[in-house]
């Protein structure tokens, strides 16, 4: 059922992905006339707060996290807001929460910012109090599971109470902007897709690198490791975007269609195709830092970095080699896609000196939004000894392509199609455990090998056996 929630029940409404996230969003939209001027926002956590209280909390949130000049008409934005304390354990409470939600409500949408511990609960209490009905959507935050078997757990417990098609399950970055244009990229342009494939590309790089340590995911982060956290949700998304058929339509089924044929496709990785890492004390940008160990106050085996040779078994991609890597206290923050094209089959500058390189397409994610495409060009110049080459770059930086439009937070994307029940940006189940399996299959190679991360010092690019992983391929890391 297609409908446009006018009632958005935000859970965890106090934590940390609110205040950063899910209130500059929405205040944003408010500013940008986005958002319909019959929507209520409804805040619900432990918090004893009323909504005067919420409102001053939302405020001291959007004064830290959103820029000043994105925060049009937010006092009229936190007048939209209300707010409802509830322990979400009992089910004690849910009647006075669905008391803030008005009976001849349009629609209702569930945005779940909670652990996943409480998902089921919370789900027991919104059928107890009748907020469950078929005007009611639920979007679930990651992370959904530590692996298939708990994932299937918290998916078992959503769909006791919602249909598939009132589920929205969040990757953030499939809000983001850039990660949006690899679609455009492809499927708008009539000279990417013919060449699209093992006959023109010689290998993908995707990297996500982080320059940050624990910081305040302590608990979670030694429970989980760079496989669980970035693998299995965010790259493999990223993964699915570049080596996916093309959809017959940007329809919510036919482009998730296309994503979990990848993921199936996906060949399990082989120990000698992985190389994990744990980073000790090094310096990021001039600056001290501690140890994994020494932040975490005991030895652990949780990797913080992984590197990922994988492969799509599929015509498509047959031998086309997809290097992953991840990794936190990296040398600097970046998420970038690289598309290394093969080299031309007959040079016909070769006697005159020239060396071609290979075209490579950079799809930068973070922190800065552009693409680039590398392309052979003659150097200006009278040159008797031959003609001479270099290798120069075509680069789109999307806010100089696009000047005046604001720099959207991933999360307004996302939570506009939320309210507007637009799936295609939202992971559907089968996605969620295609990837389990194949993160599954990784660990166990782990455990029958015995792998222990390898150290590296922080402010590097992580182990050397990182290196070792594609340049025995002939390939070097996009690191420039």
């Amino acid at each position: 059922m297609t409908f446009t929630a006018d009632h958005l029940l935000l859970f965890g409404a106090t934590g940390d992905l609110s205040q950063r996230m899910l209130l500059p969003s929405l205040c944003a939209m408010h500013a940008d006339g986005l958002l319909n001027e019959d929507l209520r926002i409804i805040g619900t956590a432990r918090s004893d707060l009323d909504d005067s209280g919420f409102r001053d909390f939302a405020r001291q949130a959007l004064e830290k996290h959103l820029p000043a000049e994105r925060r049009g008409r937010m006092a009229d934005f936190l007048n939209r807001l209300h707010y409802q304390p509830l322990d979400a354990t009992t089910l004690e409470g849910y009647e006075a929460l669905a008391g803030r939600v008005h009976a001849d409500h349009k629609g209702l949408a569930i945005f779940l910012s909670t652990a996943p511990s409480l998902f089921g609960p919370t789900i027991k209490g919104l059928k107890h109090a009748g907020l469950a009905g078929e005007t009611t959507r639920m979007c679930l935050e990651k992370p959904l599971g530590t692996d298939l078997a708990s994932s299937c757990e918290i998916n078992d417990a959503v769909a006791d109470a919602f249909p598939e098609d009132r589920i929205f399950r969040i990757d953030h970055y499939l809000g983001k902007e850039t990660v949006q244009n690899l679609l455009a990229l492809r499927f708008a342009n009539l000279m990417f897709e013919p060449i699209w494939n093992a006959a023109h590309i010689d290998h993908v790089q995707i990297t996500v690198a982080e320059t940050v340590g624990l910081e305040s995911r302590v608990a979670y982060y030694d429970d989980s490791g760079a496989l669980r956290d970035m693998v299995q949700n965010h790259m493999l998304q990223l993964l699915a975007l570049v080596a996916m058929e093309p959809p017959s339509s940007f329809d919510s089924t036919a482009v998730r269609d296309e994503k979990v044929k990848v993921l199936r496709a996906l060949r399990q990785v082989e120990a000698s195709e992985t190389v994990t890492g744990q980073y000790r004390a090094g310096a990021i940008g001039g600056d001290a830092v501690p140890g994994y160990d020494d932040e975490l106050g005991n030895d652990s085996d949780t990797e913080t970095f992984v590197a990922i040779k994988a492969h799509v078994d599929n015509w498509r991609w047959k031998n086309v080699p997809f290097y992953l890597r991840t990794g936190k206290r990296l040398p600097e923050r970046v998420t970038e896609i690289v598309v290394q094209f093969r080299c031309v089959p007959h040079s016909i500058f070769g006697d005159m000196g020239a060396t071609l390189q290979p075209n490579r397409l950079v799809i930068g994610i973070q922190p800065e939004e552009n693409i680039t495409l590398s392309l052979m060009s003659k150097v200006p110049g009278l040159d008797r000894e031959g003609i001479r080459m270099r290798q120069v770059p075509l680069d789109i930086a999307m806010p100089d392509a696009f000047v005046g439009q604001h720099r959207r937070i991933a999360y307004e994307r996302l939570l506009l199609d939320l309210i507007e029940g637009k799936q295609t940006l939202f992971v559907r189940r089968d996605e969620v455990e295609a990837q389990w399996q194949w993160i599954d299959a990784i660990r166990a190679v782990w455990e029958e090998a015995g792998v222990k991360p390898k150290t590296y010092t922080a402010g590097t690019w992580g182990p050397s056996a990182s290196i070792a992983l594609t340049e025995r391929d002939g390939v070097s890391w996009h690191d420039e």
